[in-house]
């Protein structure tokens, strides 16, 4: 069947009716799909008012000719989002101030603009315009995000349509990498040439993309919405809290395709993403996808924000009955039964270090400081690639880079070059592992600074625990909102404001311990009353990082530990 766009839903066959109950709390949940087509809040009226993908042509014929005062609030706030912008945070406000400020007074005269890179994928010369920009338009600011994609900082309204030019001139957009709508799409950053490949997934993913981004169709959804396809063993993209994911896997009969799972998310309520079941072979993985995705339109919680992301449908119909859904009202037949993937031994996935391609090339991953780069050090990585022999780079998920398509005679050449940028190929555990959202320098959400701390925090591990060499995952978010993954760290840093020995308020750190993806997930545990300031935070992840030293028993990993620790050794 057909997507159906709103002013189409009251035509569709109603969900399976419940007894009216005599006193109801509120007006549903509003599900299109079962009549509840009056919008429940300020952001659904907004978006009824008028459809985000429109506001480019005012930033484009107004705003950008009249100035930031120019900007109408509801565009400012709310559909500036569908093309990557959000106003960024005034400097000098601090976190104890960052709840109670309205907007206008939170935020600054600039934006932060979020760049879509589909899987991960740019050719040096789409790196070397991004790092051009950076230079021109957003004071050399260009950070890799933990979806993939890259953020300026800094760029004001005057200056966004010749920076769409630009991006545009090559290949990249920003059209709904922000926004209810589907955002930017994870895929493997070896897709196509990784020797230990069940399947290629990038064919699939560009092809979802090319359908149905800036599809008026797929731009009011209830809630942000996020993607991802790998066919990598290493399940490289995070899929467990992806609201959609496919995963490669061999089916017993029909060979490589994908295992589908719906419903991941973390924030403030993580929830893990459930399998349906379904193997989708690659030709059918944009069909399914909208299929998904208009499921998730139709059905989706549209009354609070916080309960609209489709984790909460997942959680209320459970995974057999959304797959029903998916087949009866919107695919037209049943997807085929297929086998779960196998969940990789190996802790690192992030593909850094030296590796050989299945052409007899190599990829180069390498690591900067918690995503952190800026304009001037793309264009050298581009010119470092292309010099070495290769077009292609990628961005993964974990805030890291790769180099494609390096001959093995020049394999060494770039590593010695990536070094001496301070892009490290061979990086201790601490940068490897530590990754860090934008934190309260740009974020009007953000309680503390992360950044900054990530990357002090890095040399001093380094230098207190120079033989450690255990992954360690390290997440450090500002706020409660889980951007950097807090829940599924071995070490999550969630900001917050604490009072320290002297009885002042301080920026410092709800930790959570023993976080994971892939072998073994789960969501960490928290020790009740462990919360530490920013500047002890060295001490605490030295002493906690040795006790694990001391206990640990053979081949055990850092998660497992702390689930069987006492709360006084993880203190």
């Amino acid at each position: 069947m057909a997507a159906t766009p709103q002013n189409a839903a009251a035509a569709q066959k109603p969900a399976t009716a419940t007894p009216r109950r005599k006193v109801s709390r509120h007006r549903g949940e509003g599900q299109w799909a079962v009549g509840h087509l009056t919008p429940l809040n300020g952001t659904e009226q907004l978006k009824k008012d008028d459809d985000g993908l429109n506001v480019r042509t005012r930033i484009e014929t107004i705003y950008s000719q009249r100035g930031f005062a120019s900007i109408d609030p509801n565009d400012l706030r709310g559909r500036f989002r569908w093309w990557g912008l959000y106003t960024q945070r005034r400097p000098g406000i601090d976190g104890g101030r960052t709840g109670f400020l309205e907007p206008e007074e939170l935020e600054d005269e600039y934006f932060m603009m979020r760049v879509r890179v589909t899987g991960g994928r740019l050719s040096t010369a789409q790196l070397r315009v991004i790092g051009e920009v950076a230079e021109t338009y957003a004071r050399g600011t260009a950070d890799i995000t933990d979806r993939q994609n890259i953020q300026f900082h800094w760029v004001r309204i005057e200056d966004v349509p010749a920076i769409w030019e630009r991006l545009e001139s090559v290949g990249l957009s920003t059209t709904e990498a922000c926004g209810d709508c589907p955002r930017g799409m994870l895929g493997s950053p070896v897709a196509g040439v990784a020797a230990d490949e069940i399947i290629d997934g990038s064919a699939a993913l560009e092809e979802i993309v090319r359908r149905y981004i800036g599809d008026p169709r797929f731009s009011n959804l209830p809630r942000k919405y996020k993607t991802a396809v790998s066919g990598s063993p290493l399940l490289d993209v995070a899929h467990e809290i992806n609201d959609i994911s496919f995963v490669g896997v061999v089916h017993p009969e029909h060979g490589p395709g994908f295992d589908l799972w719906v419903g991941g998310g973390l924030s403030t309520n993580p929830k893990f993403g459930v399998r349906l079941g379904a193997w989708v072979p690659e030709a059918d993985v944009p069909d399914v996808w909208e299929a998904v995705t208009s499921v998730f339109r139709d059905y989706g919680y549209r009354r609070l924000r916080n309960r609209a992301r489709l984790k909460f449908l997942i959680a209320d119909w459970g995974a057999e009955k959304f797959r029903q859904v998916v087949e009866d009202e919107y695919l037209g037949r049943k997807l085929i039964d297929g086998p779960a993937v196998e969940m990789p031994a190996q802790r690192w996935r992030d593909h850094i270090g030296v590796h050989p391609q299945k052409d007899g090339r190599f990829y180069v991953g390498f690591a900067p400081r918690v995503g952190r780069l800026d304009g001037s050090l793309l264009v050298k990585v581009a010119e470092l690639a292309e010099n070495h022999g290769s077009g292609r780079v990628s961005t993964t998920v974990e805030q890291k880079m790769i180099i494609l398509d390096v001959p093995g005679d020049r394999v060494d050449s770039l590593v010695d070059g990536l070094e001496a940028l301070d892009l490290r190929v061979t990086p201790s555990p601490f940068r490897r592992g530590t990754m860090a959202c934008t934190g309260i320098e740009f974020c009007k959400l953000a309680i503390v600074e992360t950044k900054e701390r990530g990357s002090d925090l890095i040399d001093e591990l380094e230098r207190r625990l120079p033989d450690f060499d255990e992954p360690l995952t390290i997440n450090i978010n500002g706020c409660p909102n889980a951007c950097a993954r807090i829940q599924t760290a071995d070490i999550g840093l969630k900001g917050q404001l604490i009072t320290d020995a002297d009885g002042n308020q301080v920026g410092g750190y709800q930790v959570h311990l023993g976080g994971a993806l892939g072998l073994e997930p789960s969501f960490g545990r928290k020790v009740r009353g462990l919360k530490v300031t920013s500047d002890e935070l060295p001490d605490y992840i030295e002493r906690v990082v040795r006790r694990f030293q001391a206990e640990r028993e053979d081949g055990e990993r850092f998660a497992a530990w702390v689930g069987r620790a006492s709360e006084e050794a993880l203190s």
